[in-house]
């Protein structure tokens, strides 16, 4: 009976995974059309966090300072490296670099993370079942990026720019861990964003302050943007801080590979692009790993009770 529950509570963080792959995968289309609309990238990065803060501080703000300065620093380093570090890297590459280089090398991420946090934390290595899966699985969000487009040129400054971004990440995800267990996930997104916004307002003031605030009347513009700072910022945050605890950090960072397939999927129905036969192999690809890595966690955890 025990078993049972606790794989029931397990199988919900995996959807709640999930869930928040699907609103970081629309987060992409939200930010096109705001950058269509004549928001430069610094500014809707800048402008979503603002926003994700204060109306996160408005209804948690009792603990204002983590409870020692080691790990204030910490939330300093994720605060960067989950947001101004990360936003402004891969937004630049994408104006150096071609889309689907990016989507690739970004999304390398869960490989860099599982190959460190294997170095870095004994209960984070995996078994060969686990990245047997790991690896099928990014050969799936390859197909789906490529999406039948095989067409992938180099461009040192944009790759660099993204290889960074990809860094940026799996370093927050692996500094976050030693954060996660110990404070409440509210507080940790709190302090991210604050420090994300902070750290990236020096670039902001630099080269793009001057922000086209009519474009927010149109609905559209709007809607847009409430859903990248509640939804896709907050909301996700919030969440995605709590998967990494109950989950494992390596675990899930498995689940961004399935990030270009949602986008994708979204894509199609909101802007009706096309969905190959290649993508669709690659989504059948990242399901299978997954399942491989995830089965292989399951094992372990009905031993461990």
């Amino acid at each position: 009976m025990a078993d049972s529950s606790a794989n029931s509570r397990s199988a919900v963080w995996h959807v709640i995974a999930l869930l928040v792959m699907a609103m970081w995968g629309g987060s992409f289309i939200s930010t096109k059309i705001l950058l269509n609309a004549g928001l430069l990238p610094t500014q809707i990065y800048i402008l979503r966090f603002a926003l994700a803060y204060i109306v996160l501080f408005a209804f948690h703000h009792k603990k204002i300072w983590a409870d020692s300065f080691l790990d204030e620093f910490r939330l300093f380093i994720c605060g960067i490296t989950s947001g101004s570090l990360y936003f402004i890297a891969e937004n630049v590459a994408l104006e150096h670099s071609f889309a689907s280089n990016v989507a690739l090398i970004v999304c390398m991420n869960p490989l860099l993370t599982m190959i460190l946090g294997g170095l870095i934390y004994r209960s984070e290595r995996l078994g060969k079942r686990q990245i047997l899966g790991s690896l099928v699985t990014f050969l799936g969000m390859i197909l789906v990026v490529l999406n039948g487009r095989f067409i992938l040129k180099l461009s040192p400054i944009g790759d660099m720019l993204a290889l960074l971004a990809a860094f940026s990440w799996t370093a927050y995800s692996l500094v976050a861990r030693s954060l996660v267990g110990r404070y409440n996930s509210f507080f940790i997104t709190r302090k991210i964003l604050f420090y994300g916004v902070v750290s990236g307002l020096p670039i902001f003031f630099a080269f793009s302050p001057d922000v086209p605030w009519h474009v927010f009347r149109s609905p559209v513009v709007l809607g847009n943007y409430l859903f990248l700072a509640l939804i896709a910022s907050l909301f996700c945050y919030v969440l995605w801080n709590k998967v990494m605890q109950q989950i494992g950090t390596v675990l899930a960072s498995n689940y961004i590979y399935t990030n270009p397939l949602f986008t994708i999927l979204i894509a199609a129905l909101v802007l009706h692009e096309r969905i190959t036969v290649v993508a669709v192999l690659g989504a059948a690809f990242i399901l299978l790993g997954m399942y491989l890595a995830e089965r292989k966690l399951r094992v372990k955890n009905a031993v461990k009770y």
